[in-house]
């Protein structure tokens, strides 16, 4: 919705959300204030309820912030309630507090994009929209909670996958989404073959899918553990120097 569209805190380590949240909320100040920029708060950060989400907040993107600012429910947090000419220049952005988001992917073995966005449909938490018996559009709530998915094709390795946002690992880890997507996409007579991380992954999402598989001890094992059950190297190599965020930043 601006030049800088959002501009999230996650606390990685030595850090709580709640030093995240004085963070964000000290920042968004400052923007409005200084930088005459409309601020919204969201995630942990948000001081209304319906802000938590971000996708709602962007709603309209930056072509719908001149009718958005009129509209008192949209009021920023922050900064200025109209469309002025810096705020033509510069958009609004969205500034919060939340979990490390994971982008992790399930590949299955099939070519069927039907199969994989079916599948999206029953995990993800929004789950889908079904037709009721008076003919009604009903939402039917999905299995996992802090979800994001949907269904892609990989054409560069003719496979399907259930791509998925993990909002907040602490609440459903990697394994757990992984060993779901399995047992729903048996149901359809499809094998999981393995996963990837696109990004980083935090050590401790690693350790905890560790320690569901194995009773290793030793924080390499487990990890070890963890990339060969989820199948973290089908497609690329995972080399946890590389992905897991406190080894990138030295927190180890």
């Amino acid at each position: 919705i601006g030049a800088t569209d959002v501009c999230p805190f996650v606390p990685v380590s030595n850090v709580t959300m709640d030093e995240c949240v004085l963070i964000a909320r000290t920042l968004g100040k400052e923007v409005g204030e200084w930088l005459g920029i409309p601020v919204y708060l969201y995630g942990a950060a948000a001081i209304l309820p319906e802000r938590h989400i971000l996708s709602d907040i962007r709603k309209g993107e930056y072509e719908g912030l001149p009718e958005k600012l009129k509209d008192e429910k949209w009021r920023p947090d922050y900064g200025p309630n109209e469309f002025n000419e810096n705020v033509r220049r510069t958009g609004a952005t969205v500034i919060g507090a939340r979990e490390f988001l994971i982008a992790y992917n399930v590949n299955l073995h099939t070519q069927d994009i039907q199969i994989a966005n079916k599948i999206s449909g029953i995990v993800r938490a929004s789950g889908v929209v079904q037709i009721n018996e008076k003919g009604e559009k009903v939402r039917v709530p999905g299995l996992l909670k802090c979800v994001q998915a949907m269904g892609v094709y990989l054409k560069e390795h003719n496979i399907t996958q259930v791509s998925i946002n993990l909002l907040n690992y602490k609440v459903t880890p990697p394994h757990v989404a992984f060993e779901e997507v399995k047992r729903q996409a048996g149901k359809f007579g499809v094998r999981v073959t393995g996963s990837e991380v696109v990004g980083l992954i935090p050590k401790d999402a690693l350790l905890a899918a560790g320690r569901f598989y194995s009773n290793e001890l030793s924080e390499k094992q487990l990890i070890a553990a963890a990339v060969e059950k989820l199948g973290l190297s089908q497609l690329n190599k995972f080399i946890p120097e590389k992905k897991v965020v406190e080894y990138m930043l030295g927190l180890d």
